[in-house]
């Protein structure tokens, strides 16, 4: 748990404790509100041909493609509901400038 808590900058097991109930529920959360979002704009799964692995294959890329940044918008809020909102926006940060969004966050 230390070894955790140093690398993440944090100094209770309670933080530790918070920080992974926001992990599990952003996770959760992101899964549960991309299907409806698809359907709202009118790509649910029936709209993608099943005769095809095509088909298939294409909707699950698409909803991986919409769950991202659900994931990076509930990750800073739940961190700002449970009072964790500066560890929640640094990791933001860290993250995307790895993937190459650097730009972005200037």
């Amino acid at each position: 748990m230390n070894k955790l808590k140093k690398r993440w900058g944090i100094s209770s097991n309670w933080q530790i404790l918070i920080i992974l109930t926001v992990f599990a529920l952003t996770g959760s959360s992101s899964l549960f509100v991309a299907k409806p979002l698809l359907e709202l704009i009118g790509f649910d799964r029936m709209a993608f041909s099943s005769e095809f692995l095509w088909g298939g294959l294409s909707y699950y890329i698409l909803r991986l493609l919409m769950i991202f940044p659900i994931y990076q918008v509930l990750l800073v809020a739940y961190g700002w509901i449970f009072g964790q909102f500066r560890f929640f926006w640094q990791f933001e940060k860290n993250m995307l400038s790895r993937m190459g969004f650097a730009k972005i966050l200037k």
